[in-house]
């Protein structure tokens, strides 16, 4: 199994007036932009992407819709409640188990809880790797994900996803 960790884009400013539920807050248009590129460059890394699975919170969901239509997975855009902030990383992994060994899978979250996660998944204890807004990591497993039994292929920031993103374009 592959995972590939990303941090949702970037987000309008808390505003309870404008978004009272702070689950219902957005990606900024720019970050759409931002993010649609960086998203495009994971996807040249990882081009045989099978899942997508998201927080349930509308920015988290916008960037898997965005990685929806960069990448055309054979499952997209399930909602997964243990990728919100303060989520549990077990059910994250639980979840996990009932997918196929040899897939590659997307999980689209937040911080420091997708930074947790991969301290799990890397070391098996939730030390913080954190992701900046839209930037991801991809972890390799021999078979199904396993606490501490992760090997990381790249950590890379949106800056460069989106350079990656770029490479090979004729502008």
């Amino acid at each position: 199994m592959r995972l590939l960790l990303i941090r949702h884009g970037p987000a309008g400013e808390r505003d309870p007036l404008r978004w009272p539920d702070d689950r219902d807050r957005p990606l900024t248009d720019k970050g759409v932009e931002r993010t649609r590129e960086a998203l495009r460059g994971m996807v040249k890394l990882e081009p045989h992407l099978t899942h997508i699975l998201h927080s349930p919170l509308a920015r988290a969901q916008q960037t898997a819709s965005l990685l929806l239509e960069e990448a055309d997975p054979e499952h997209g855009g399930e909602s997964l409640e243990s990728l919100i902030p303060g989520g549990s990383w077990r059910r994250t992994l639980i979840a996990l188990e009932s997918l196929p060994a040899q897939s590659v899978v997307a999980l689209v979250g937040h911080e420091p809880d997708l930074g947790k996660l991969a301290g799990v998944l890397l070391f098996g204890a939730p030390r913080a790797l954190p992701l900046k807004k839209a930037g991801a990591c991809s972890i390799d497993f021999e078979s199904n994900a396993v606490a501490g039994a992760g090997e990381l292929r790249w950590f890379l920031p949106p800056r460069i996803l989106r350079h990656i993103a770029r490479r090979g374009r004729n502008t």
